[in-house]
């Protein structure tokens, strides 16, 4: 978020200073919001007026709309307050924090398939959005090169992908100077198809995007279709688009839950993939992670070496210094759960989810657009007959769960169906069917008070949500 200076001036004295709860009664001086104060304070004072503010934030058990890891065990918060210390950068102070991340990238190109015959690259990131990124980057890398040795312009690249795609694309097309060319949606299709993708590509596409897991209704995209598309569109052409995979739920889920889905390395168009561990890989905010295929698919020229504290520091990455904590954590859960662990926890998720979306089918008005079967989040609309007649719209269900304390965003769908509001659930490890049989009594009393209030006005638009 981008924030502005704000104007004093404009402001009373009230407005313009901190008024604490508890912290106020070892306070001698007010303290400005908006100056740095000209004098020290005890530390139990700071960490006081800093934590009666927090106590405003909401409770993260009860927000269903982010995909963002809200809990670790004790152990895992523990080593991560040990290493707060740890420069992911620095490699020649921390060398066993580089060690460990080396370990996570093996771990992940094996979980993900790369091919034993070749050499898997990759690193961690600060999320699956600057993972995005890199992996973008790369792409038009590797697209301007083909085409200098073709004698060809490489001044007109594109990219492709479905109109669902996650925000970072968009950003990464703007900021990289890249044409995006989205798939809309049509009809009862929420996401990409192949048919549509093939015909917006042509020798400019630096690749195509598919996303396992669309953060729209929790649907994975036919990453296998595509790459069979792709096979025969360059077999033809002799183009050699490729295909990225945004795995930043799925490269969680399809390992352990549907080890028979054919969407890694073992598609041999699939160059690259990036996830996120503060989702699905059940790390605190903020790391990602991407892998290619093969150390040939990174060009070299995007390696930045640097030479610090007399030492050679390889680096692909959008910043420089960031926390190793993260890359610590990852590794904590690959160690505690293993494979075994992840599975249960994932498949926890699933089954709360089939178990909530199906109860939710049965209130009477609502229809599912999908039942969270794949990564376990679902999404569904009003009944159209109820569309019609009703008092009330999902933008009203999610302010009136909100009074409970409930984050159920409700929002429209992109071009071409940007007709269809939908609302939306994240199962997390955090969400239990305890909790999910409170959701459904708390939906019920929505749904009672609208019909007891037939003067009510929907409400067609906005949103209170800020992501």
């Amino acid at each position: 978020m981008v924030h502005k200076k704000i104007d004093l001036n404009q402001l009373s004295p009230l407005e313009s200073l901190l008024t604490p709860t508890y912290a106020a009664r070892g306070l001698v001086n007010p303290v400005s919001k908006y100056e740095m104060p000209e004098t020290e304070m005890l530390p139990a004072i700071a960490y006081n007026l800093i934590h009666d503010e927090l106590g405003l934030d909401g409770n993260s058990r009860l927000n269903l709309a982010t995909f963002v890891t809200t809990w670790m065990e004790p152990e895992a918060r523990q080593l991560m307050a040990d290493t707060f210390d740890k420069n992911m950068i620095d490699k020649d102070e921390y060398p066993q924090t580089a060690e460990i991340e080396l370990r996570c990238v093996n771990i992940l190109s094996r979980l993900w398939n790369a091919p034993e015959n070749a050499e898997a690259t990759g690193c961690s990131t600060i999320g699956s959005s600057e993972a995005a990124m890199l992996g973008g980057m790369a792409m038009k890398w590797k697209w301007r090169k083909r085409r200098q040795i073709e004698g060809k312009s490489g001044d007109r690249p594109n990219l492709v992908m479905g109109i669902n795609v996650q925000v970072c694309w968009e950003k990464f097309c703007r900021y990289w100077e890249v044409e995006p060319r989205f798939v809309p949606m049509e009809g009862d299709r929420y996401h990409i198809s192949p048919d549509e993708a093939v015909k917006l590509i042509d020798e400019n596409t630096i690749g195509v995007i598919g996303i396992l897991g669309s953060t729209f209704d929790g649907s994975y995209e036919p990453i296998e279709a595509l790459n069979d598309a792709l096979e025969i569109l360059n077999e033809r052409t002799g183009w050699q688009v490729p295909l990225h995979v945004d795995a930043a739920s799925g490269g969680f889920i399809a390992p352990f839950l549907d080890p028979d889905l054919r969407w890694d390395f073992r598609l041999p168009w699939v160059k690259s993939i990036n996830t996120s561990g503060h989702k699905y890989g059940l790390v605190y905010p903020g790391v990602g992670w991407i892998i290619w295929r093969d150390k040939e698919e990174l060009p070299e020229e995007l390696i930045f070496h640097c030479s610090y504290l007399g030492g050679d520091l390889p680096n692909f990455a959008l910043n420089f210094s960031r926390p190793g904590n993260q890359v610590v954590a990852q590794y904590y859960n690959f160690l505690r759960l293993g494979k075994e662990g992840y599975r249960k926890i994932q498949q926890a998720c699933r089954d709360t989810a089939l178990y909530l979306s199906s109860k939710i089918a049965q209130l009477g008005p609502f229809e599912l657009l999908t039942d969270g079967g794949d990564i376990p989040v679902f999404a569904w609309k009003l009944k159209d007959d109820v569309l019609a007649h009703s008092c009330y719209t999902l933008y009203d269900m999610a302010d009136k769960l909100r009074e409970r304390g409930w984050l159920a965003p409700a929002y429209p769908m992109p071009k071409n169906r940007d007709d269809l509001v939908v609302q939306r659930i994240v199962v997390k490890e955090g969400f239990s069917r305890d909790m999910a049989d409170i959701l459904l009594a708390d939906m019920e009393r929505a749904i009672a008070y609208f019909v007891s209030q037939p003067d009510h006005k929907p409400k067609q638009g906005g949103s209170h949500f800020s992501h």
